[in-house]
């Protein structure tokens, strides 16, 4: 597996556990789940075009 390949399975599980379902994070709203998923989103964007 390469290094760009660990990198978004990691991503990928940090942005499924940012999802707000404990009460204590529910006023948190969606912006840490947000905010990794733009990091996904360039993460991505960049793994497709051989950056990483």
């Amino acid at each position: 597996m390469s290094l760009g390949t660990i990198l978004l399975i990691v991503l990928i599980l940090i942005l499924v556990g940012a999802i707000p379902a404990w009460p204590h994070s529910r006023s948190w709203g969606y912006a840490p789940s947000g905010a990794i998923g733009l990091i996904l989103i360039i993460v991505l964007i960049l793994f497709l075009m051989g950056r990483i």
